[in-house]
């Protein structure tokens, strides 16, 4: 087989990608490593998908990933609006992509995820080495003429070094959209710390049937 090397790219890829303020502030602050400084609210990001079929990638054939983890305050995206983010768990059902992410720094582990949409109601479950850890359901439309694109900037270490990935992305979203629960299933899992106040309090999010995106683009060591 031939090595992955970056970018790789993903087309078509069914995602809910969303973002809260936490019920323990403090907790997602500690997960940010000392010379990164997390969002002043603290606020959290997870994006749940699926790539149904080796045909959406250009190498890392089908998969099912949530990653989650903290906003951070001053590294920004390239639109210098959408803040940086940390990986702080990264449950990825490919043993491929897992080594690809690994090497990047990409704290990924075992885990799966499943979204399920029926009629308007969407239910997207994260599961850790088999036992289910995260769950969102939501209320979806269908999509029309609106299309989301850009960069995201995703910071991981690397050999002891901070290092910056843009990642563009093109993603068709529906409409409506809402995020009607959000459940932590395992408290005593690590990913627990993350878990939503309540009520919840979403801050921006989208659900599209069609999310296409390169893994990783432009990378760069940070000072």
């Amino acid at each position: 087989m031939t090595e992955l090397v970056a970018p790789q790219l993903v087309v078509n890829s069914r995602m809910i990608y969303f973002g809260w303020l936490p019920a323990d502030p403090e907790a997602v602050a500690a997960l940010v490593p000392d010379g990164l400084t997390p969002a002043p609210n603290r606020q959290v990001f997870m994006n749940q998908y699926v790539v149904d079929d080796e045909g959406q990638t250009s190498g890392f054939g089908a998969y099912s990933l949530t990653y989650i983890g903290p906003d951070l305050f001053g590294a920004d995206a390239p639109d210098g609006v959408t803040p940086g983010r940390w990986w702080s768990h990264y449950f990825n059902s490919s043993p491929v992509v897992r080594a690809y992410a690994t090497a990047r720094g990409v704290p990924a582990t075992v885990g799966t995820t499943t979204i399920e949409v029926r009629g308007r109601r969407l239910v997207a479950t994260t599961e850790a080495d088999g036992v289910p850890v995260i769950r969102s359901t939501a209320r979806v439309g269908r999509t029309g003429d609106a299309v989301n694109r850009g960069q995201l900037r995703y910071l991981t270490r690397v050999d002891g070094r901070f290092v910056g990935g843009n990642y563009p992305f093109v993603a068709e979203p529906v409409d409506p959209f809402e995020v009607e629960s959000l459940e932590f299933l395992e408290p005593d899992h690590p990913v627990y710390a993350l878990r939503p106040a309540e009520p919840l309090q979403v801050v921006w999010g989208f659900y599209s049937p069609r999310s296409s995106f390169a893994y990783p683009g432009g990378e760069s060591v940070l000072d």
